[in-house]
């Protein structure tokens, strides 16, 4: 199994009334599991929760905690880059290097590293005070 069919797979389960976006992500831990999630909207928050949160959030449920890769699939004419909340959570648990390809279903993908996505990304380092 690819992350980009699991992504694909998990797409087709989105709740999405509201919008009709569906979004679907699939990541790689570092130590090899693959986590996935859908987007999920409901009637008090619309725009719903991101696919990739959900992704992070099943994988940190799981006990792991780095993102080896990660990928995003909908149905767009062109790739869709994650939200902003999403591409901080993905700093959180990825190193600038890691890849973050964005796809449609279509076949169109764009294939970026973490740092390209959120340059100047807040760290832990921020925080530092020494």
């Amino acid at each position: 199994m690819t992350l980009l069919h699991e992504a694909r797979r998990l797409r087709e389960m989105a709740y999405a009334p509201y919008s009709g976006f569906q979004v679907g992500a699939a990541l790689r831990s570092a130590d090899g599991r693959v986590f996935g999630g859908c987007n999920v909207e409901n009637a008090a928050y619309p725009e719903g929760t991101c696919a990739e949160a959900g992704a992070i959030a099943a994988m940190v449920a799981a006990g792991a905690r780095a993102i080896a890769e990660i990928v995003v699939v909908a149905d767009s004419p062109t790739p869709v880059a994650p939200c902003g909340g999403c591409r901080q959570k993905i700093a959180e648990f990825a190193t600038a290097e890691t890849r973050v390809t964005m796809a449609t279903l279509a076949g169109q993908e764009i294939t970026m590293t973490a740092k390209e996505l959120l340059p100047g990304a807040f760290g832990a380092s921020h925080m530092d005070k020494s």
